[in-house]
């Protein structure tokens, strides 16, 4: 800002608070001081005009109003260049440095508590009370808004109380997918295999490789979904459809972990138009150190399920 804005807009807004200022004792000068017996000398019908003094309290709310106005712009940025005289804000306060500020000091005083749990192995973690206490509430703060409060995922999101990991469920998978995130893509097969195609891949998927039972209606044929699937889904889901952890593919044996849904008519609907999901980096938002607490907190959700459950 120039010199002369600045200058401006210092002289307006002060010159307003003394116009205010002087507004308001001049009207407290100019009342009549008494009581309610005093009117303003005329009527109408009967009716007089009672010439009542301001309440006290409401002329010293107003002066307070100016007060506080006076010293919120000398405390805060508010007079052009002006950059306010709260201490411990270079180049003035904005919401941002104060923000920043609050979380330098959280780092400052909890900092060395998590580099000492990043230096305990996430296995060992998943065991420790305390740590998992913490890694619940970064998970409440920064999971929960898609994977639910419960961690058993929504459509769209997947279940991390189960054994069904689309990336691998080993520790530092688990580390590596909330630090750097993940993205994946199920092309759209609509247009390549019809829909007399993506009946007959479904309906292979759903019954031959999930085990699910078809509607009694159906007329798909299973062995035309066999080659269609042979030639079009096996490159990323593999002969068997076990799936493949590097890519993201998911384990097509075992439905529960079909995070858009396992019906018949959901199934179609992925394989007819794709699907793109993406798991946001958490790196810049919470740092090495506390990610390493989150991946034990998540590593222990699934540690509780039955060790019966099938992993992919």
């Amino acid at each position: 800002m120039t010199t002369f804005w600045s200058w401006y807009i210092t002289l307006l807004s002060l010159g307003s608070l003394a116009a205010l200022l002087w507004l308001v004792f001049a009207t407290r000068r100019g009342e009549s001081a008494g009581g309610a017996d005093k009117t303003m000398g005329h009527s109408f019908d009967g009716i007089e005009e009672y010439d009542n003094p301001l309440p006290k309290w409401w002329f010293m709310l107003f002066v307070g109003t100016i007060v506080f106005a006076a010293g919120y712009l000398l405390l805060y940025p508010g007079l052009g260049n002006w950059k306010g005289v709260l201490p411990g804000y270079q180049d003035g306060w904005t919401q941002t440095k104060q923000w920043q500020r609050e979380v330098d000091n959280a780092d400052k005083l909890y900092g060395p508590i998590f580099a000492k749990l990043a230096a305990t192995p996430i296995e060992t973690l998943a065991r420790d009370e305390q740590a998992l206490k913490i890694g619940g509430r970064l998970f409440a703060t920064y999971c929960s808004v898609c994977h639910g409060s419960d961690a058993k995922g929504a459509l769209g999101f997947p279940n991390l109380t189960d054994s069904n990991w689309r990336w691998g469920g080993e520790p530092e998978t688990i580390k590596t997918s909330i630090l750097h995130g993940r993205i994946a893509a199920m092309p759209a097969w609509g247009s390549i295999i019809g829909e007399s195609g993506v009946k007959n891949v479904a309906a292979y998927v759903h019954t031959s490789l999930a085990g699910l039972s078809l509607p009694a209606d159906s007329d798909a044929d299973l062995e035309a979904g066999a080659q269609t699937y042979s030639s079009t889904c096996q490159a990323c889901h593999g002969a068997e459809g076990k799936g493949m952890q590097p890519m993201g593919a998911p384990d097509l044996t075992h439905s529960a972990g079909w995070i858009y849904g396992s019906s018949l008519v959901q199934l179609q609907q992925t394989i007819r138009h794709g699907r793109n999901g993406q798991m946001p980096a958490q790196e810049q938002y919470l740092g090495n150190d506390k990610v390493h607490v989150l991946a034990a907190y998540v590593l222990s959700l699934s540690q509780q399920q039955p060790a019966s459950l099938a992993t992919k």
